[in-house]
């Protein structure tokens, strides 16, 4: 992967941390509000190990109780 990719996984994951902690919820909370998320793929994305899905960005939402759009709303740059 190459690094601008990775950094931008790296910003994202931050992001949705922040978004999680905001909430006072534990990565066990979202994945328990989610459809199919377990909690070693919300570590996963957090830590930018993972880019993920459209779908999976779909449930993420869900299991912060937010709407998908709030998810990519950070900056980017």
């Amino acid at each position: 992967m190459d690094k601008l990719k990775e950094e931008q996984l790296i910003k994202f994951g931050l992001h949705i941390k922040k978004l999680r902690t905001e909430l006072n919820l534990s990565q066990d909370n979202v994945a328990l509000n989610s459809d199919k998320l377990i909690k070693a793929t919300i570590s996963d994305i957090e830590n930018g190990k993972r880019n993920l899905s459209f779908t999976t960005l779909l449930d993420l939402a869900k299991g912060l109780g937010k709407h998908p759009r709030e998810l990519l709303e950070y900056n980017q740059y």
